[in-house]
């Protein structure tokens, strides 16, 4: 499992990162011994060992629910079905589609995380075709769409609520959804075929990630001076690729790719490639922005 790291106050001498096979100098962070990947055949294999089955299932039924909600959440607006808020209070249409809106939103966030989470264990070919593969990777956002567009059309039919009320609701119903997409779309969905190649490549070799970053890093230095200076002020995960990417960190960090991937022998057009022609790297340094392969990208 990926540990977290913390930075070492006293000032020492940074190492460079290197290969485990080689001889580094003395590391500013003690390497992790690779629990996943090692002593495998192929470093693939390891992953392929973990079952999403549970994750899928799990995606499955609450995404059920969530249609359940919004078959709930049309008949309150269809016809003469609402909830009795207090023993002694009236029915209230309003506040009963609020209710089956919320479940059904929180249902639709909660599976998509889930389902995201399957596809960075055990992600599809792009063999199967890139319209196959971003319908699979984006399955969150369309059982969004599925859950809530007839709940809108419907709200705008409905002839309980006055024209002010309607709008109103619509409003808030479709910012949600918006919101929700934020959070149920995969912006940086991996392929099989990239994943085999980053823990073929990267078998052996400690990554680094932080809690709110989205790419992956090759160095870190506990004291503060060195390593990659995206993370420099951080204390970082650190682990293996394949749980760096089951993590949702599926891209390497470009400032990592441009100075320390070239040492590694790393190849960096067999990474993870966002749609860009690979050209030789132009970095700023300063900001930490690079126009590099199709598989590196910036930011942490």
């Amino acid at each position: 499992m990926a540990e977290k790291l913390t930075r070492n106050p006293e000032k020492k001498e940074a190492a460079p990162v290197q290969k485990t096979e080689a001889a580094p100098k003395k590391p500013a962070v003690a390497k992790k011994p690779q629990q996943t990947i090692a002593g495998a055949a192929r470093p693939a294999a390891a992953a392929a060992g973990k079952s999403t089955v549970g994750l899928r299932v799990g995606a499955c039924l609450l995404w059920a629910l969530a249609i359940v909600c919004e078959v709930f959440a049309i008949m309150a607006l269809m016809k003469d079905f609402a909830i009795r808020f207090g023993q002694n209070a009236q029915t209230n249409v309003l506040l009963t589609v609020i209710l089956f809106l919320v479940v059904d939103l929180a249902c639709c966030v909660a599976a998509a995380q889930l389902w995201k989470k399957a596809n960075r264990i055990k992600p599809m070919s792009e063999k199967r075709g890139k319209f196959l593969f971003y319908l699979w990777a984006e399955m969150g956002v369309i059982m969004l769409a599925v859950c809530f567009v007839p709940v809108i059309i419907a709200l705008f039919k409905s002839k309980k609520l006055d024209k002010k009320t309607k709008t109103i609701t619509a409003i808030v119903a479709i910012v949600a959804v918006l919101l929700a997409g934020v959070f149920s779309a995969d912006w940086n969905p991996i392929t099989l075929e990239q994943k085999e190649e980053a823990e073929a490549q990267l078998e052996g070799v400690n990554v680094y990630w932080t809690t709110f970053g989205h790419k992956y890093h090759l160095a870190w230095d506990e004291n503060g001076e060195g390593g990659c200076p995206h993370i420099r002020n951080s204390e970082p995960y650190v682990g293996t690729v394949t749980e760096a990417i089951e993590t949702g960190r599926t891209a390497i960090c470009s400032y990592c790719a441009s100075h320390y991937a070239e040492e590694m022998g790393l190849t960096l057009e067999e990474l993870h490639v966002e749609g860009q022609e690979a050209v030789a790297p132009e970095l700023n340094v300063n900001t930490g922005s690079a126009t590099a392969a199709p598989t590196v990208t910036g930011g942490n």
